[in-house]
């Protein structure tokens, strides 16, 4: 069943009648945990259900939670994990941890939800760790291009131990922030309706000259420059009418993006250059955890592993059964339903544009920002530190990744 086959029948307007009701934090993670068809009704009785449960007793901690663009709605399409997190992490604490849930860019949007976390406004955020590299460089970290080969690179990181010293405590210590759990896709072009009557892309010479939209990642924008992608710094929520407009010729981002966003009836083939991290993660701010108690604190890393394998299995299942990333393409996915062709490179083909933008083969690229990650990290090579260790990683399938506790070696 497609993501608007579940949710036909119940507007915008209704979701908001409902949160005057209940809550707009009870009504979002009611309607997350709808695994098939929600009718008004049912979303009404689960809402209630829901309140009711939530606050049967005071909470000790109640947590705002600012998660940019998302909501129930478009989490069924990208698998960030935010709702099932604290829907689990409530539970978990019997109620002690309450989470105020606040989407729809309603309190921070994908780039001010890092500075707004930071600020203490919100004591939770979930964003691109790309689009959050503005305001805490150091989640540059993840950008070198092609430092992860495929989805199940990135999942091996996350749960691996070395993603503690070589990302979540030079983050924490840096920026005052905890990285908790992330879903992960590769970056590759999203092509404007120009590219529709073209043939699909099959090299990465086919996009050279092309104008495309750029996150606020530094690292991005190296690898971009190399293979003469000109990026152009468009903030995300202004990406959709850049496309639209044909002002740029295609964005730097990944498919479930497109899709989540509604960005597909704009963008007619994503071409997957998988040159560098696509991760939205679930971030906390460090203060406000060191502030809880042992078992609070122990309880927040368990749910923050439960969202992780959570996520891990279930946006690998939506890229191929809701967004279309696959060949051939599901009926009814919402890259079907848009005409949204997928641009698989070959091997041979993705093995060039890394010739053309890596560090293992242009290091002379990366030097400044490799050497100040370094100086941020403690003194370790990141790149090839972080670069040796997925390559311990023998899955080529990201289900396949076996989860591990990483704070617990």
């Amino acid at each position: 069943m497609s993501v608007q086959d579940k949710l036909k029948g119940i507007s915008r307007r209704d979701v908001f009648k409902l949160a005057g009701q209940y809550g707009m934090s009870s009504t979002l993670l009611a309607a997350g945990s709808f695994g098939g068809a929600m009718s008004l009704a049912n979303l009404a009785a689960a809402a209630e259900s829901t309140y009711e449960k939530r606050f049967a007793k005071p909470a000790k901690h109640t947590l705002k939670f600012g998660a940019a663009g998302f909501n129930a709605r478009n989490l069924l399409i990208e698998r960030a994990g935010a709702l099932e997190f604290s829907r689990d992490l409530e539970a978990r604490t019997d109620g002690e941890i309450r989470i105020e849930f606040i989407g729809d860019n309603q309190i921070c949007g994908q780039v001010s939800c890092v500075e707004k976390c930071q600020q203490g406004i919100i004591d939770l955020y979930a964003a691109s760790t790309q689009n959050s590299a503005g305001g805490a460089p150091y989640l540059n970290v993840l950008d070198y291009a092609y430092m992860f080969r495929n989805r199940a690179d990135q999942y091996h990181f996350l749960y691996s131990p070395l993603s503690g010293p070589m990302l979540r405590e030079p983050y924490e210590r840096r920026h005052g922030l905890k990285l908790l759990f992330s879903h992960a896709e590769l970056r590759g072009i999203q092509l404007g309706l120009a590219w529709e009557d073209k043939d699909t892309v099959t090299s990465v010479e086919q996009l050279a000259g092309t104008k495309n939209r750029v996150t606020g990642t530094q690292l991005g924008r190296i690898a971009m420059t190399a293979m003469n992608l000109n990026p152009v710094p468009v903030a995300w929520e202004e990406t959709l009418d850049g496309l639209k407009q044909g002002l740029i010729d295609g964005a730097e981002t990944w498919a479930s993006a497109v899709a989540y966003a509604n960005m597909s009836p704009v963008v007619s083939q994503s071409v997957h250059l998988n040159f560098f991290c696509g991760t939205e993660a679930t971030n906390m701010n460090a203060s406000v955890f060191d502030g809880l108690s042992g078992d609070l604190q122990d309880a927040v890393m368990e749910s923050s592993y439960w969202a992780q394998t959570h996520v891990q299995a279930a946006n690998e299942a939506a890229l191929v059964n809701t967004v279309g990333q696959s060949d051939p393409q599901l009926p009814g996915t919402i890259f079907a339903q848009n005409n949204v062709r997928n641009a698989f490179l070959s091997d041979a083909e993705i093995k060039k544009a890394e010739e053309m933008c890596s560090p293992e083969y242009q290091p002379q690229l990366w030097e400044e920002w490799r050497e100040r990650l370094n100086g941020w990290q403690g003194g370790a090579d990141t790149y090839q530190e972080i670069y040796n260790e997925v390559r311990t990683n023998t899955h080529t399938l990201a289900e396949n990744v076996e989860p591990r506790r990483w704070w617990k070696g």
